[in-house]
């Protein structure tokens, strides 16, 4: 009979490969051969008693039992690391910079902040909201700790969740009726501007960029005044903005990948560490906001 236990390093060896993407990469990240890490894998498997993990011929990906064991793996791995340093190396104290692109700061880090500052309040934390190529510009040249980003391009950062683009307008003008379509675009990752453009190319749509801007605000304030459909996160939809899809002609989008990345110069810091742990474990691996999607309503979901 095989164990039901998950063990902290057969969790740390899944991690690692959703992380990486492979298991070479993986084997690198906990510093155990590639051999070794594929032992811990089959046996969490054996233990969770079905696949985590489709092995094709490309890239390592999540069956839909290791996406649900995804969520309870960070969480345990965060309280483990907490365990850790409340037993061992007393209190955590320190500064945290942390970036995050406008349109995820109130969702999503804001809660994750709150919870942070009861469990660590000695801790100083600064947020930074740029756009995501800036933030990840920064956080390379180490001015930056930590900061949520929308990936752009494979392997890039710590997988947390995916969050959904959506297509809206003011219905009372109709933007979406007028040819060329007139779009309002933000700091969307180069990757994820093509494919918009690319799934309006396919279906022969006209349209023209009407406005760029590196702030949700000003797009947001494009479409609200009719002059633009506009392209956003699901989770910065405003009351009074309409949900596009198909039947206003008007393609299916992709979803978008936020990561977690951490600058190499703060890989000594306890703080960071703390912050990069519980941000971890406050996510799960799709975005709440696309619980709620309704294509017909007005209100922000809930």
């Amino acid at each position: 009979m095989s164990s039901k236990d998950l063990q902290i390093d057969w969790l740390r060896a899944f991690l690692a490969v959703v992380d990486t993407g492979s298991m070479t990469a993986a084997a690198q990240q906990v510093a155990r051969s590639q051999s070794a890490v594929s032992m811990q894998i089959k046996k969490l498997e054996d233990s969770v008693g079905r696949p985590l993990l489709n092995r094709g011929s490309g890239a390592i990906t999540l069956t839909p039992v290791g996406y649900d064991l995804l969520v309870h793996a960070r969480q345990l791995m965060a309280i483990h690391s907490g365990a850790l340093a409340a037993l061992h190396r007393g209190g955590v104290e320190g500064r945290v910079t942390v970036g995050v692109p406008d349109d995820y700061v109130m969702v999503y880090l804001a809660p994750a902040l709150r919870a942070f500052s009861s469990r660590f309040s000695e801790v100083q934390v600064t947020v930074v909201c740029e756009p995501s190529s800036v933030l990840v510009a920064r956080l390379e040249r180490g001015e930056i700790d930590l900061t949520l980003a929308s990936r752009d391009g494979p392997g890039a950062g710590e997988f947390l969740f995916k969050e959904d683009l959506i297509w809206v307008a003011a219905p009372q003008h109709a933007a979406w009726t007028r040819n060329p379509l007139p779009i309002a675009v933000h700091g969307l990752s180069s990757q994820l501007r093509g494919a918009i453009l690319s799934a309006l190319a396919a279906q022969q749509r006209e349209y023209r960029v009407v406005y760029n801007s590196p702030n949700v605000t000003g797009q947001l304030a494009m479409a609200e005044s009719g002059l633009a459909v506009a392209v956003i996160t699901r989770c910065t939809q405003p009351g009074g903005l309409r949900v596009l899809d198909a039947r206003q002609g008007l393609p299916d989008l992709p979803s978008v990948d936020v990561v977690l990345l951490r600058s190499e110069r703060s890989r000594r810091s306890r703080a960071v560490a703390a912050m990069h742990e519980h941000i971890r474990a406050s996510f799960g691996t799709r975005s709440p906001c696309a619980e709620s999607a309704n294509p017909e309503a007005g209100a922000r979901p809930k």
